[in-house]
């Protein structure tokens, strides 16, 4: 939905001494991803989130743009789409974790680099 978009866009949030260290600023287009695929989103710097943690909500529809349309960061799978909505299903695994039995979408281990 545009108006819902435009009210709260789908950002990344990155605690203040991470987007620091990594040369990304509030505002900044960031690449986050692992060997499960790539999205391409906003950064939200703030220490209201904990050091070496990242945060991107759930419910933005998947959007993958392929065939050269966005390339990958360096690191990342060149097989996966870079996805342009921020859907964190891009990155987790339908697997269930191996304690709980259940979705593992909280444990997501990926990479932040500026865009």
């Amino acid at each position: 939905v545009d108006w819902l978009q435009e009210a709260h866009p789908q950002t990344a949030w990155l605690n203040t001494a991470d987007a620091a260290a990594r040369g990304i600023a509030n505002g900044d287009q960031v690449f986050v991803y692992n060997d499960r695929g790539t999205v391409k989103l906003q950064a939200r710097v703030t220490e209201r989130i904990m050091p070496g943690v990242v945060s991107i909500p759930q419910g933005a529809w998947y959007d993958p743009k392929s065939g050269g349309a966005i390339a990958p960061p360096p690191g990342a799978n060149p097989a996966k789409p870079v996805d342009v909505a921020g859907s964190v299903n891009s990155l987790t695994s339908l697997h269930p974790s191996p304690l709980a039995k259940g979705n593992a979408v909280h444990t997501t281990l990926a990479q932040v680099v500026k865009s």
